[in-house]
């Protein structure tokens, strides 16, 4: 299990449509990625589960990796949240 902290920076922070590209992008790997934020838990892969953890701008999450594929994907989306997930 990997993990690393991040600040989101995107200006509004995680709505529908990055909610969407994080997802998609975490769906590439076959390790469980999930987040930490305020004491809770929300699946990267799951659209839902990132719309209701209602990330806003500034927010920190700690990003978690656990599988087959963990260092790898930490670093794609560790790198693909901090440049703005696409937007």
């Amino acid at each position: 299990m990997v993990s690393k902290k991040i600040v989101i920076t995107n200006p509004t922070g995680l709505h529908l449509r990055p909610a969407g590209n994080l997802c998609k992008e975490a769906m590439k790997y076959k390790c469980k990625i999930t987040f930490d934020y305020s004491g809770n838990t929300a699946n990267a892969k799951s659209v839902l589960s990132v719309l209701g953890a209602c990330i806003k701008k500034g927010d920190e999450i700690t990003l978690i990796c656990d599988g087959e594929d963990e260092e790898n994907a930490l670093e794609v989306l560790a790198n693909f949240i901090e440049s703005g997930l696409g937007e």
